[in-house]
């Protein structure tokens, strides 16, 4: 029986994070003894992890793990790097705004011999045209920086196995704002078996939403400084040969 570790990071999400925790907590439950749900909260101070810890309760296979906060991107990291030292075959990682659908799972898992990793592909965004325009924009700026076409390089809805996650983790930065992006780069240059899958991606289910278009300018105009800079830095770092599934 594999090990599959679902990872969500939190902050400020206490109208949201019971549902997300009823919703996607079955599906940790029914992928083997071994498999958890594990609830990242950055010290949120609406009461977000104290929502968790009482759920806790009546779920043995739902973990808290509490950190300052450091946003999005490093507190992904610090998530993927607990669920390789937890032993994670596979690691799926979703975000606690309720925006995707535990039902779309299934085909995901039921094909994880196959591919090393699977990404969800949001072909409709139902979170407002700023965000379409910025899916499409960075996937411009991959393309010309790194020269990869990726449909949708930070979609919060992906399934990686764990050798893949570890071989591709390793190569990118600590505490970059963008780790998905990268680590989708990553996997088109360390060759890993990938594929896209159409998902739904719903408006916000509750609670606000802090990431305001000035504030995407802001993130967008220092990626692509990063990416640059960084694009020298991983072609030095020789990809190790992808031991997955073809």
């Amino acid at each position: 029986m594999c090990r599959l570790l679902i990872v969500i990071p939190a902050y400020n999400e206490a109208e949201n994070i019971e549902s997300v925790v009823r919703d996607w907590y079955p599906i940790a439950e029914s992928c083997g003894p071994d498999s958890r749900l594990v609830i990242f909260d950055g010290s949120s101070p609406d009461g977000t992890g104290e929502i968790v810890k009482k759920m806790q309760a009546s779920r043995p296979a739902l973990n808290l793990e509490v950190y300052p906060r450091c946003g999005h991107g490093p507190t992904l990291q610090k998530a993927y790097q607990y669920a390789l030292e937890a032993g994670a075959d596979y690691v799926f990682q979703t975000d606690a705004d309720g925006q995707t659908l535990p039902s779309e799972f299934e085909p995901f898992w039921s094909r994880r011999d196959q591919y090393d990793v699977q990404i969800g592909f949001r072909k409709v965004r139902q979170d407002g045209f700023s965000r379409w325009v910025v899916t499409r924009t960075l996937r411009l700026i991959l393309l010309c920086v790194f020269g990869v076409w990726i449909k949708d390089a930070n979609t919060p809805f992906r399934l990686m196995s764990g050798a893949a996650l570890e071989r591709n983790l390793s190569r990118l930065p600590s505490a970059h704002n963008l780790i998905n992006v990268l680590l989708s780069v990553s996997f088109h240059q360390t060759g890993e078996a990938m594929r896209y899958v159409p998902i739904t991606f719903r408006p916000r289910q509750g609670g606000e939403n802090t990431l305001t278009l000035s504030r995407i300018v802001t993130i967008g105009r220092q990626s692509v400084k990063d990416f640059i800079s960084l694009r020298s830095a991983l072609s030095r770092r020789r990809p190790v040969p992808p031991g997955g599934k073809r």
